[in-house]
């Protein structure tokens, strides 16, 4: 079996030291630097235990190797999963808790997941499992955990996964880009046959949004559109965990749209971007940034966009509305929280949601519902928004009459920002959202932000795609051999050498081309190379691709 790399364990404690685990896995200097940086950052009033995530980039020039099998199981996933090969994930469970017989006075440890994934639930049950365990033993615990790592079966999305860790199975399951938005497939509970407890996640990758949201909920469209622009924001908190579960629930709040810019759920001054982020020679990058040290607040106040959050805790009653502040209000971290901006909504504010989720709070409505309801609203917003230009994208394929076997695949049609906002008078928003508003300001912002850039080079992408699909199978629909046999040899070995190439780039590029239609374009070529004189048949036989 295929033992693939889900992630790296680390240990470390207060005194700067660090245990890894496997011990083949390999840390660059920075890297390593990088974690013992962001774990000792924890904000000091962090007493008992602390999970959170943070979010780093990958060391400039170090090579990236990923399978062609993990490259088919990122294929199949929703484009919001896909791995970024460019950041790794911090997953951390903090313990600190006073303790006089030691030099400090406190016990400080931290147990670490670094992972290419983006799965912060599986991460956080998994770290909630073994944690408490490893601190009251030794590093021979984490050996134990990583054999049954070791044993989990490929991460393939759309199936059941069984994954054993420290005598209990986690049932989950990995969403497909087949999956159709807003939906959960749901994992049944149940008692191995081994009796060892069965724990099924409803969820790999989401976090409990309206807690997240619950601060600042009367502002959740203006924080959507915020998020959908690109626009850089940046979160306060008083601790490492609100701080990261805010900045990932903003990013997901335009799923099924990936945000394209860099987001940081914990953020530190220790940070290698901190320069880079912090500078005033320039305007703020496109970026989210959590943080909890009170030094941001004057570092970043000419940031145009702040929230500022509590104690993330369920309201027992109805939150009062709170209005949004003006920036130069926002003197210390010890403001009142709440959304610091000028910004100014395109959209007129849905109260319908809003009054929906406080009549939840009133009836005392479970969490899980709230940010169902929550989730489903943010849904429908997006897809309201992304529809027209899904459908303007689509016209800009080429028709299938178009693509000829002897001529090399029709480019697709220039992205015209007028003929799209043409479209958008009969076949704009209105058609599945009732709400009013400047939509064609919104969209004119968006289409100059790092999202819209990101999702049209994606869409670009399928599209180039499919049409050398649609060309692959226009080239088996001919009799190649009867071609062959009207030209010249310089010509037939020149269409051979072609089909070839065609034959690579579908494998590396993974074009969405039946397997029938591969096995009939190589008979063609056999076929093709079979009638050529002796010579050339043996050159091309040995010839492979380039």
């Amino acid at each position: 079996m295929m033992v693939l790399p889900y992630l790296t364990l680390c240990c470390i404690g207060f005194d700067f030291c660090i245990v890894i685990y496997p011990p083949h896995s390999k840390l660059t200097d920075k890297e390593t630097t990088v974690y013992l940086l962001f774990i000792f950052s924890p904000y000091v009033g962090c007493l008992g235990d602390t999970q959170f995530c943070f979010r780093f980039r990958r060391s400039p020039g170090r090579k990236v190797s990923l399978c062609c099998f993990l490259d088919q199981l990122d294929r199949d996933l929703p484009i919001y999963l896909k791995k970024d090969t460019a950041y790794y994930y911090g997953y951390v469970y903090f313990r600190q808790v006073r303790d006089k017989s030691l030099k400090r006075g406190y016990f400080q440890k931290s147990l670490v997941l670094i992972s290419k994934l983006p799965y912060v639930h599986l991460f956080r049950t998994m770290l909630k499992q073994i944690a408490p365990e490893y601190f009251e033993k030794s590093e021979a615990f984490l050996e134990a955990v990583c054999n049954d790592v070791d044993r989990w079966p490929p991460p393939i999305p759309g199936k059941i996964l069984h994954l054993p860790i420290m005598g209990i199975i986690m049932k989950l399951r990995i969403p497909t880009y087949r999956d159709k938005p807003g939906t959960t497939p749901v994992v049944q509970n149940m008692h191995q046959a081994d009796a060892q407890i069965s724990m099924a996640l409803p969820t790999v990758h989401e976090v409990d949004l309206f807690r997240c949201f619950c601060p600042v909920f009367f502002h959740i469209q203006m924080l959507w559109e915020l998020v959908l622009l690109g626009e850089p924001l940046v979160v306060m908190a008083p601790s490492p965990s609100e701080s990261s579960e805010t900045v990932l629930a903003l990013v997901s709040c335009i799923s099924p749209l990936k945000y394209c810019s860099d987001f940081r759920p914990y953020f530190t001054i220790h940070d290698s971007e901190f320069k880079e982020y912090t500078t005033r020679t320039q305007a703020p990058p496109s970026v989210i940034l959590g943080v909890t040290n009170p030094f941001f607040a004057k570092t970043l106040q000419h940031w145009p966009h702040i929230i500022r959050i509590g104690d993330i805790k369920l309201p027992g009653e109805v939150p009062k509305q709170v209005k949004v502040k003006k920036l130069k209000n926002l003197k210390t971290l010890d403001s009142k929280p709440g959304v610091y901006t000028s910004y100014k909504p395109y959209l007129n504010k849905d109260e319908e949601i809003v009054k929906q989720l406080q009549k939840g709070v009133q009836q005392k409505r479970p969490t899980e519902a709230q940010s169902v309801i929550l989730r489903r609203y943010f849904l429908e917003l997006t897809e309201s928004f992304i529809i027209p230009l899904e459908r303007y994208v689509a016209s800009l394929m080429p028709l299938q009459k178009c693509i000829s076997p002897w001529k090399s695949p029709p480019q697709l049609r220039q992205f015209s920002q007028d003929d799209f906002m043409k479209t958008l008078e009969k076949a704009g928003p209105q058609l599945t959202s009732g709400l009013k508003g400047d939509w064609i300001g919104l969209y004119r912002h968006f289409l100059k932000s790092p999202n819209f850039d990101g999702w049209f080079r994606s869409r670009q992408k399928e599209m180039t795609q499919k049409l050398e699909a649609l060309h692959l199978e226009a080239l088996c629909n001919e009799n190649l051999v009867f071609w062959s046999q009207k030209h010249t040899e310089v010509e037939t070995v020149d269409l051979v050498l072609k089909l070839k190439n065609k034959l690579l780039q579908a494998d590396r590029e993974h074009l969405p081309v039946k397997t029938d239609t591969l096995k009939k374009l190589e008979t063609h070529i056999n076929d093709i190379i079979l009638a050529l004189p002796d010579d050339l048949r043996d050159i091309l036989l040995k010839t492979g691709t380039t």
